[in-house]
């Protein structure tokens, strides 16, 4: 049967709410759910936090009796499963809803059509597959853990037009201006964690945590630092939630580690650097859907390189370096036209006075 207007008009608005927890969600999917009947929204949620209920029992609940025979817009599937909330499934039955309008089927193996099927099997017609595509945007980590096994990585890069991030003594703050900076907070926010290289910490000694954006959860800090050779005076360090990456073991550095409230884990590659693609699906064990990364020419280079990259986040200022600043990535020689990395453009705008561009790796896109 196909959709009304005002079945996507009602769809619309439960997006709307699922965006409401853009930064808190994590790991849990941003769900938003509008209860309807006879054109009268009767009852609206969202989800804010795992543990917390779930957008559906916030409509139910606001609905109250009210939801008998009504209609239910939710953009992700009711959960058919116990985690630490009950079945959203359950309670969508016992409310008396008639109908049910979903976005998309959850990703998650434990659910993965059923709690669709127990809605059908309990007599409730369902409907699935409206506005699916926004759907799934607003949730391409959450998807991309469930369907991949690792995180969807977002690499924010600023850049001068002439395409350099630093110049060749490593300066580069500040290349682009404040409403950049403002707008890429935004985006570290929304990520579940943000990566950055020893090299970066070194050289900028970042504190790689959310300022600029109002927000109740600050991402996991992750270092990629082979040799453990992170400094226990690196702001990065302060307030813990950090996870220091290496390649070799050093009992004495980790313990000085773990005393300032840092976890280490080890992942090395044949090459004796940290096993990239590892990382990222130890990353996806620990719940994180987004990974935001902000690194240096070189792990730039070496994410790209290893397939770990799904979309670019760059912000271009109006100003030029030179060839002898440093690149955005450091990849080896093509020799042919045919290995360069092809790109699919997502949005290009104006952030202040520089240029935001977003692009999506084409290969990436294939998988999500």
């Amino acid at each position: 049967m196909p959709f009304s207007t005002a079945d996507r008009e009602y769809m619309a608005r439960a997006l709307a709410l699922a965006e409401q927890g853009l930064y808190t969600a994590t790991p849990n999917p941003r769900v938003g759910c509008v209860v309807v009947k006879d054109g009268a929204v009767l009852g609206e949620g969202w989800h804010e936090a795992a543990g917390l209920p779930h957008a559906e029992i916030h409509a139910l609940m606001e609905a109250g009796t009210r939801a008998q025979g009504a209609t239910l817009y939710v953009t992700l599937e009711p959960c058919s499963h116990h985690g630490r909330t009950p079945p959203c499934a359950d309670a969508v039955i016992a409310a008396g809803i008639a109908r049910v309008v979903g976005a998309m089927q959850d990703p998650n193996p434990e659910v993965a059509g059923s709690g669709f099927a127990r809605l059908r099997g309990a007599g409730i017609e369902v409907a699935s597959g409206l506005m699916q595509q926004e759907a799934e945007e607003i949730n391409i980590g959450f998807v991309s853990r469930m369907t991949r096994g690792r995180p969807w990585v977002r690499m924010k890069i600023a850049a001068t037009l002439d395409g350099r991030t630093a110049l060749a003594n490593g300066k580069s703050q500040w290349i682009t201006g404040e409403a950049a900076r403002r707008d890429g907070h935004h985006f570290r926010a929304r990520a579940c964690a943000v990566l950055t290289g020893i090299g970066t910490a070194q050289e900028d000694d970042p504190e790689l945590n959310v300022r600029h954006v109002e927000t109740k959860r600050q991402p996991l800090k992750v270092l990629v630092d082979s040799r453990l050779e992170v400094s226990g005076e690196m702001r990065l360090l302060a307030g813990g939630n950090v996870l220091v990456v290496a390649a070799h073991e050093d009992k004495a550095k980790i313990a000085a580690l773990r005393a300032r409230g840092a976890e280490v884990v080890i992942l090395p590659n044949p090459e004796g650097k940290v096993d990239l693609p590892a990382l990222l699906r130890e990353l996806a064990r620990r719940g994180v859907n987004e990974l935001h990364v902000e690194a240096g020419t070189r792990l730039n280079g070496s994410l790209i390189r290893e397939g770990c990259v799904d979309e670019l986040l760059l912000y271009v200022a109006p100003s030029l370096i030179g060839d002898t600043g440093r690149g955005m990535f450091s990849l080896p020689e093509f020799t042919e036209l045919a290995q360069q990395i092809p790109l699919s453009l997502r949005d290009v705008g104006r952030v202040g006075e520089d240029i935001r561009v977003i692009a999506r790796v084409r290969a990436a896109e294939k998988t999500v």
